[in-house]
C-alpha cells in the first residue's frame, strides 16, 4: 500500500509497497484512509520531539495521528488511528470513532478535530466556561485559535479577545465572532495598555494561550491584582509557538484568584476523552454542516506530500492530504 514515511534526519519519502497492517484484537478495525490533516503534532511526532512520542524509530514511522476514513461496512468517520494514518489502510480502536455527516466535506471533517480538541476541551473542563464569561484568546489567528473564537461563543462567552501577529487575520476574526483585537507586533507598554483598559472596563474570565513566552508574560502582567478582591481567571496553556518557558512573578499568583493549567494529551481523563467521541465532536461536525463553525484547508494528493511536508499554509489555513 502506499504510505508516507517520516525518518529520524527529517527526510520525508512516499513507500509504494509499504506493509498493510493487521488488527490485533476485535477492538481494532481495518479502515481505508480518505484524508489526513498535517498538524504542529504530527510534525514533531514525526521526528520525535513531542512529548507524547516515544522517539525516533530509525526505520522510519508512518506521519498522521487521525483522519477521514471508510469503515468495512462503508461508513465514513473520523477516527484516530491505532497505527499512522498517511497511508492508504490504517488501524483505529472501534470506540474512538465519530460519524460524519453528509454536510461535512473530507478536507473539513480531517482539519476540524485537533482543533475542536485544542479549543473545546480547554474551554469546557479546564476553564469550566459558562455563558457570559469574558475570554481572550491569545495567539487566535492559527487554524485552532480561529476555530477557539467560534466554539468560544457557542459555549455561551459574552465577549472575546483576540491577539495575533497578522492584521489581515485579525480583521477575519472580527468576522468570525471576535470583539476586540489586539496586535502583539505593538510595543509593549501599548499592549499592555491597550489589554488593561479592556481588562478593566470587562474583566477576563478565561485566557486561552496558544503562544506561552513573552505574550503571555505580558497578559499574566496586565491583570495581576492590587490588594482588592477580583474574578477568578481561567488561564489554560494550549500551546507554546512562541517558546516552552516564561518569566512569572510571585506576585501575580498573590494578588489575583488565578487557575493556571493545562489541556493536552495527558491533561484530560478517560471521561472527558470519552465526551469528545460522544458529544463534543459530533455537536461540532453537526455545526459545520449548517455552517456555523467555519475553517479553511488546503488539500493536495498524498504523492505531493514530500514536497509540500515544510510549506508553511497561510492565513490560519490547514494542509489536508487526499487518498
Amino acid at each position: 500500500m502506499k504510505a508516507v514515511i517520516a525518518y529520524p534526519n527529517g527526510s520525508i519519502t512516499e513507500n509504494l509497497n509499504y506493509p498493510e497492517p493487521v488488527a490485533g484484537h476485535r477492538d481494532e478495525l481495518l479502515v481505508t484512509v480518505k484524508a489526513v490533516a498535517i498538524k504542529h503534532i504530527d510534525r514533531s511526532r514525526a521526528t520525535g520531539q513531542h512529548y507524547s512520542s516515544d522517539g525516533t524509530q530509525e526505520d522510519g514511522r508512518i506521519i498522521g495521528s487521525d483522519g477521514v476514513c471508510l469503515l468495512p461496512n462503508g461508513k465514513r468517520v473520523y477516527a484516530i488511528g491505532e497505527t499512522g494514518m498517511m497511508a492508504e489502510k490504517a488501524i483505529i480502536d472501534r470506540d474512538r470513532i465519530v460519524h460524519i455527516p453528509d454536510g461535512v466535506d473530507d478536507a473539513l471533517a480531517a482539519a476540524l478535530p485537533n482543533a475542536v480538541i485544542g479549543a473545546a476541551m480547554g474551554l469546557k473542563f479546564k476553564a469550566e466556561i459558562q455563558r457570559g464569561d469574558i475570554v481572550l484568546i491569545n495567539g487566535a489567528t492559527g487554524f485552532t485559535g480561529r476555530v477557539a473564537v467560534q466554539i468560544a461563543k457557542c459555549l455561551g462567552a459574552k465577549k472575546v479577545i483576540v491577539t495575533g501577529r497578522n492584521p489581515d487575520s485579525l480583521k477575519d476574526l472580527v468576522l468570525l465572532g471576535a470583539d476586540e483585537i489586539i496586535s502583539i507586533t505593538q510595543d509593549d507598554d501599548s499592549f499592555k495598555k491597550q489589554l488593561s483598559d479592556i481588562h478593566a472596563q470587562t474583566p477576563i474570565d478565561i485566557i486561552v494561550d496558544y503562544l506561552w513566552g513573552h505574550s503571555a508574560e505580558l497578559i499574566l502582567s496586565c491583570i495581576k491584582g492590587k490588594g482588592i478582591f477580583s474574578n477568578k481567571i481561567r488561564f489554560v496553556s494550549v500551546g507554546s509557538m512562541s517558546g516552552d518557558s516564561l518569566q512569572l512573578s510571585a506576585a501575580v499568583l498573590r494578588s489575583v484568584d488565578l487557575q493556571l493549567t493545562g489541556s493536552g494529551l495527558g491533561a484530560w481523563t478517560k471521561s472527558q476523552v470519552g465526551q469528545f467521541f460522544s458529544d463534543i465532536m459530533p455537536e461540532a461536525f453537526k455545526l459545520a454542516a449548517k455552517g456555523k463553525l467555519k475553517a479553511d484547508t488546503v488539500t493536495v494528493p498524498i504523492s505531493n506530500l514530500a514536497t509540500l511536508w515544510d510549506v508553511e499554509v497561510p492565513n490560519g489555513q490547514r494542509l489536508v492530504v487526499t487518498l
